[in-house]
Formats: structure tokens, sequence, C-alpha cells
């Protein structure tokens, strides 16, 4: 096959194996004379591949017997009206951290929904770092707290998870989401869109606490009540099934080759040899970000003039390398470093920025 390494943001590459298996299996499903996403979402044979999937996302994520899973159409934009919905009632606030792009467009969907409140913004620093907890100042009243985990664009990561004091922390992990273990007992709610990590568009994954799941408003048009996504087991409309089937088969894979363990010794050895070359290039290329604060699954950096920037790009690409163009709100150069890109991606691409410097530097 003449695949090349795609890093783009998001939709981004998936585990070949994965690709092959659904390949396969697209025209006939396990012998029953149709394709999955022909067949009807209350039949046996789907309900089936469903419960899988739910079942290896507790498994993965070591999700809590107390924290419910839903797979629901519409990505993690959706997400950003519907918390506010159920969650953010009259009389209360929501307390919004704003590390980048994607942390204020869940904020700006708030507040059309109730009152809201900025307990941090990385604005004076560019949204190059992640506030300390120290920094954070939460009220105790709070309906809840909301973050992204990872901003794709900025190119920051909350390495650790803030403290609320009890007060329901919420995060969009759409970027980082089965990355790492996450520490439940700091986490309400986390919510992901598929197309990074999982599988391609169209479908978030939610996991969300009992206590949360309770709170949540039932007054409202029935797809945004988490309630009945609950007591339906996502299947209260017709799920986007041919997402479900590839999530599923990508955390197959994730299990395959040794689970969470397995996926964070990669992220961490890709990540630490992309910065490496960037940080030992003498400023050919730049990273802007806080060293602390930078992000395992997009790498950010600059070089010496934009000129250089699309000349880079134009080159990368006809070596097979593809996505580097930083977002159109930034400019710059960026490399996604998700789950699937394999070792092998990220040394050619190192390789190619040593040549490139030599030649332009």
């Amino acid at each position: 096959m003449a695949r090349i390494f795609n890093f783009s943001a998001g939709p981004s590459m998936l585990p070949v194996e994965t690709l092959q298996e659904a390949a396969e299996k697209l025209v006939e499903f396990d012998n029953t004379g149709m394709s999955l996403i022909e067949m009807s979402h209350r039949g046996k044979t789907y309900e089936s591949v469903h419960n899988e999937t739910i079942s290896l996302v507790r498994e993965l994520l070591a999700v809590p017997n107390n924290y419910h899973i839903l797979l629901l159409q519409g990505g993690a934009t959706l997400q950003f009206g519907m918390v506010p919905l159920a969650f953010l009632r009259q009389g209360t606030t929501a307390s919004y951290i704003l590390t980048g792009s994607w942390a204020k467009k869940a904020h700006d969907d708030a507040k059309i929904v109730g009152t809201t409140s900025v307990i941090w913004d990385g604005k004076a620093d560019n949204y190059t770092r992640i506030p300390a907890q120290s920094e954070l100042n939460i009220p105790s009243d709070a309906a809840y707290v909301h973050i992204c985990s990872n901003e794709t664009i900025g190119g920051i990561q909350w390495a650790t998870f803030p403290d609320t004091g009890g007060v329901p922390l919420i995060a969009d992990m759409s970027s980082d989401i089965l990355s790492r273990p996450l520490p439940w007992d700091k986490i309400d709610m986390v919510y992901a869109g598929t197309q990074k990590n999982l599988a391609p568009a169209g479908m978030a994954l939610v996991i969300m606490s009992d206590r949360l799941a309770k709170a949540a408003r039932t007054d409202l048009p029935a797809y945004l009540r988490y309630d009945l996504h609950i007591q339906n087991n996502s299947l209260y409309n017709t799920p986007p099934s041919f997402v479900v089937w590839m999530t599923g088969l990508t955390l197959k894979w994730v299990k395959s080759i040794g689970g969470l363990q397995e996926i964070e010794r990669r992220r961490d050895e890709k990540a630490r040899m992309l910065y490496g070359m960037i940080d030992c290039s003498g400023g050919f290329y730049r990273n802007p970000v806080d060293k602390e604060s930078r992000s395992m699954m997009n790498v950010v950096w600059r070089l010496p003039s934009e000129e250089l920037e699309e000349k880079f790009i134009k080159e990368a690409k006809q070596e097979g390398l593809d996505g580097l163009k930083g977002h159109r709100s930034v400019g710059g150069c960026r490399a996604s470093i998700y789950n699937a890109m394999p070792l092998a991606g990220v040394k050619a691409l190192v390789q190619f920025m040593k040549h490139f410097m030599a030649k332009n530097g």
C-alpha cells in the first residue's frame, strides 16, 4: 500500500488494522448477508457490536461502575450546548477555564444558555500555558467547572487535571481521549469527538458519573436529555452505527497492542523525539508553548519566516508527510501524533526536518 503519514489534527489517521478489518467486513458482516451499516440497530447483531464497544471503553479506561458510557451523535460540538442545557440551571453559575480556541467555543455556547464565569483566561500569554492549581479560584457553589484537556490549535495540554474541591469537573477530551489513564476521583464527565483517536467523525463518546447524571435536567427536547440516552443504552434513536463499529475496532486494536500502558509508552517516545528535534535546532524550529504545558498529541512550531513555513509544508507533502499546516488562525506548522501515528511516521518527519534545516538554515 502507498499510504502516507497523515499528521492532520482531525479527521486523523486510524490504525491500518482497523481499516483493513472494516474493509473486509463492510459489504457482508459476519455471514449475515448484509453490511452492519444496513441492518437494524434493534437487531441482535448490531446490539452485540454496540455493547462490546461500550464494554471495551469501560475496560481500557478503567471506568468505574457508577459512571455511564454514552455513544451520541453530533460530536463534541453538540456537547458544548448539551452540557450547559443539562446542568446550568437558573440561579447557578458555571465556571470555565479558557486555555484556547476549543475551551472558548464551549464557553461561547454556555453563555447563550445561562450565567457563566471565566475563572482563568490564558489570553495574556497568548494561550501558551496551562494554569497552575494556585491560579484557580473555584467557587464552591459552581454548577460545574469546564476545561478542554488538550488544545489542538495551540498545542497545549493539561498534564494533570485540576482539583475542583468537589465541584463537578467536565472535560472536553476530544484530542487526547484514550491516550492516558484518567483520575476518575477528580472527574465527573468527559466527552470526546471520535475523529482523532477513535474513529471517523460523527459521534461523541460521553462518560458521566451517576451523581452528575442525576442532576441533569429532564425538561428538554428528547435528544438533549442525558437521562433518556442512559435509560436506552445510547439506543434512544438510530445510532451512528458505522462510527460505533469503527470505534470498537480501534479499541480492540488498542487492547491487542497492550492497552493504555503501551499507548502511553508510544506517545511519550513520539513526543520526546519530535520536541527533541525542535529544541536542538538552535531556534530554526521554535515551539511557543511553555515546556510544562506542551501537548503530547499536537506539536506546533514556527520557522524563521512564513515563506519557509510554506516551503516546508509543500516539500514535506511531496515526501509523504501530509497535514502539517498549522491551523489557519495561528499559522505555522503542526504535527498531530495521535495513537494511530506509528513511530516510523515521526522518525520520517524528524529526518525531513533535519534535511530541510540543513538546506535552508
